[in-house]
């Protein structure tokens, strides 16, 4: 092998500090998944028709909530380049003005959002379940702005490498989550019996609580001091919120489009009624085991090529895009091992209801082929976020989940008859061709940009 190519391997130092920074994200989603584990759990404890209608719901406002995570993500590559120049007022007036657009983009979605409300009945779910799609509806509606706040906040954090603080936060809030779904779904401890109104509520104040903590140690820890100089600032800042804003909306783009998908698919899979509905939020609500897994350790890829952007260490980019690869792809191993070891005692823990739990098996499967297809490309989109080019992920999510994606989801379940099955096969099918996409867009921007240092 020549110096050149073992120049391009990763080293033992290069898969730490992934694992590193990826370790605190990690405890941080693993938090939110118990969360949606336990909101699951307790919705469908409560009733099958409570679990689809938390499904048609949370499968719509998941691509609104992916794309505002989205939106926010391109603060990450511009907070790390400063940071690793300490330019530490840039940080802080990004901060400033990702606070200003991402409420902006939450405040449109909850007007969008509103009129979606008033025409539910138009989207060929069960009749049974609009009575109770409609007050959750509202009350998930209310999550939008704080949740966009607290992106902001968040991704500021990561972009200096303190993932441990939102680690924390989000720890705590989700704890205090899954305590208010058991008082407020059951009517526990003199709390009145909500039902799925009650794990709306208290989502609403986990979040809130959230944005509150982060937000009120940002502006007081000495640590953020260096930082908020530039955050006060009165300064007008429209040329660093243009700069965000195009850096920012080409990820929102993507992400929403690669999201919206799986919303069809939550919204198609109602068309075939309350059981398959519910079968399908259960198998969303595990394969997040997976995806939130690995998109810790993509983060913290994204963090460090962004780092390495800023000190123009190309070689490095590239090895850690490639060590981030294989850490995701382990795991995606010992994810797949799990749901296929342990399925049958996993699926009784969300449901009674013995038809929905048949049902649910069926998609296990093509879930486990998904774990390897969705870990890398979410490799692979995070490293291009980590470089600033962030253009080509819009091109890759058209071609991927829009061209591809949804014809391949009518297709498969809908003329083909294969109902869920076809929903998840159709998932695979736009998976596969955007993570050979988004390793293409990520080789081609790091040539483009190194080549004046190879020349």
């Amino acid at each position: 092998m020549t110096l050149a190519a073992k120049a391009q391997l990763p080293s033992r130092r290069d898969y730490s500090r992934v694992l590193r920074i990826g370790f605190p994200v990690l405890l941080t989603q693993a938090g939110i998944i118990a969360v949606s584990f336990a909101d699951t759990m307790m919705v469908g404890e409560y009733g099958t028709n409570e679990l689809a209608s938390a499904a048609f719901v949370n499968n719509i406002f998941f691509t609104l909530i992916a794309t505002m995570i989205g939106f926010a993500s391109g603060i990450t590559p511009l907070v790390g380049a400063y940071f690793a120049r300490r330019l530490n007022r840039s940080v802080g007036q990004t901060l400033r003005v990702a606070l200003q657009l991402n409420f902006a983009l939450a405040l449109i979605f909850t007007l969008i959002m509103t009129v979606v409300y008033f025409n539910l009945h138009l989207f060929g779910q069960p009749d049974e379940l609009l009575p109770l799609i409609r007050p959750y509806f509202i009350i998930v509606l209310c999550t939008l702005i704080p949740t966009a706040l607290f992106n902001a906040l968040q991704q500021t954090a990561n972009g200096i490498t303190d993932t441990a603080l939102p680690m924390w936060i989000i720890l705590g809030a989700n704890i205090l989550n899954i305590i208010g779904n058991y008082a407020l779904i059951y009517g526990h401890w003199g709390a009145p019996e909500l039902g799925l109104n009650g794990a709306g509520i208290s989502t609403l104040s986990a979040r809130i609580l959230s944005l509150l903590v982060l937000g009120g140690i940002m502006l007081l820890s000495p640590r953020y001091r260096i930082y908020r100089r530039g955050l006060l600032s009165p300064l007008r800042a429209g040329t660093r919120r243009r700069r965000l804003f195009a850096t920012s909306w080409p990820v929102m783009l993507q992400v929403g489009v690669e999201c919206g998908l799986w919303g069809v698919g939550g919204v198609v899979c109602g068309w075939f009624g309350a059981v398959k509905l519910a079968a399908y939020q259960i198998i969303v609500t595990i394969s997040q085991l997976g995806f939130m897994t690995y998109m810790s350790f993509a983060v913290a890829a994204s963090v460090l090529v962004s780092n390495n952007l800023g000190l123009k260490d190309y070689h490095a980019m590239r090895r850690t895009a490639t060590a981030g690869l294989h850490i995701i792809l382990l795991l995606c191993t010992l994810v797949s091992l799990f749901l296929a070891l342990f399925c049958h005692q996993l699926l009784p823990l969300f449901t009674s209801d013995e038809a929905v739990i048949t049902s649910a098996l069926t998609l296990i499967a093509p879930m486990i082929i998904y774990q390897f297809l969705d870990g890398t490309q979410i490799n692979y989109a995070n490293c291009l976020r980590g470089t600033g080019n962030v253009r080509p992920l819009l091109a890759v999510a058209l071609i991927s989940y829009v061209a591809v994606g949804i014809p391949s989801l009518l297709l498969f379940s809908v003329a083909l008859n294969l109902q869920s099955v076809g929903i998840y096969i159709s998932f695979n099918v736009a998976l596969l061709v955007a993570a050979a996409l988004q390793y293409l867009a990520f080789s081609r921007t790091l040539r483009k940009i190194s080549s004046p240092t190879l020349r």
